[in-house]
């Protein structure tokens, strides 16, 4: 539902407050899904070198995150809680999700799950979409979302997640105001204990 920075705060957030996690236990990272395709394996940022551009191989911007199916409906609940409420001249209230400037297949709105529309945790998800936005069993390489109200659902056995760079994860959103520097420590934290690690990618869209 946009882009990956604030997704990725708010659901360590909600592993916080609904799981109890403590700082060494989050599992919420930024990434790449919902492509058939890769780069020799690499599912990059956008890049100068050109390397496995994300975008050109169909994928979204997405974050991953292990939760209990027990607590499956308090993320769901976040997940649709993100979107956002706007009044768009001639249409009236449209609700979108909050960076709607960006657009693009890149920023489509994506939920996977094992299983994807088959899957026994997916009345969850319907239960927390409460009829708002049409849910369709996504099939790869999907366009983007924006002002179609629309939910591409992944089976995220078929179609899995690749942890973005380094770089991405931990980062401050480029909306509102900065999450604190304990937050984006994080990352140097992750990476030093293995949980994050280099992906072949360039590490910058410069580099």
């Amino acid at each position: 539902c946009g882009c990956f920075w604030h997704v990725q705060h708010e659901f360590v957030e909600c592993e916080r407050r609904v799981l109890g996690r403590k700082d060494d236990e989050l599992t919420a990272l930024c990434g790449y899904a919902g492509g058939t395709r890769t780069d020799g394996g690499k599912v990059c940022y956008h890049n100068m070198r050109g390397v496995g551009d994300y975008g050109k191989l169909g994928h979204g911007e997405a974050v991953s995150v292990r939760i209990p199916p027990s607590q499956l409906a308090a993320f769901a609940q976040l997940y649709f809680s993100l979107f956002v409420t706007y009044s768009l001249p001639g249409a009236g209230e449209i609700l979108e999700r909050n960076d709607p400037q960006d657009s693009g297949p890149e920023y489509r709105s994506l939920v996977g799950l094992p299983g994807g529309v088959s899957s026994p945790l997916f009345k969850e998800i319907e239960a927390a979409a409460k009829g708002k936005w049409k849910l369709v069993e996504g099939k790869g390489n999907e366009p983007d979302t924006l002002l179609k109200r629309t939910i591409y659902v992944m089976d995220s056995d078929k179609f899995p997640f690749f942890p973005a760079e380094v770089y991405h994860q931990f980062h401050n959103d480029f909306q509102g105001p900065k999450y604190g520097k304990a937050y984006n420590d994080l990352r140097e934290q992750y990476a030093a204990a293995g949980k994050i690690k280099p992906t072949g990618c360039p590490e910058g869209p410069i580099f």
